[in-house]
């Protein structure tokens, strides 16, 4: 991983729910839908149990787990080729993700 020289790589950080909670909190940008972006967001910086927790607290939130990116692909097309995605994957089509 290449890292800014003003960022430093964080190991052990703690994952609690409220912290977890944190990456709800997204806005989109007009060309990126939020929903999307918290997932994508969620998805590049957990763990897959953290995920899977996130995956809840979006649900719970009414929150649409097939919104999709510009290119017109929710986070479940995206990330179905990527190699060591399969918990994460579980955990969106747990969460009601549909190709």
């Amino acid at each position: 991983m290449s890292l800014k020289k003003d960022k430093q790589k964080v190991l052990g950080e703690v994952f609690d729910d409220a912290r977890v909670k944190e990456f709800l909190d997204v806005e989109g940008n007009g060309e990126i839908d939020a929903d999307y972006l918290a997932l994508e967001r969620a998805y590049r910086g957990m763990k897959a149990e953290n995920f899977e927790s996130f995956v809840t607290f979006f649900i719970d939130e009414g929150r649409n787990i097939n919104a999709k990116n510009p290119q017109g692909r929710t986070l479940l097309q995206v990330i179905s080729d990527h190699r060591l995605s399969n918990d994460y994957i579980k955990a969106l089509n747990a969460g009601g993700a549909r190709c």
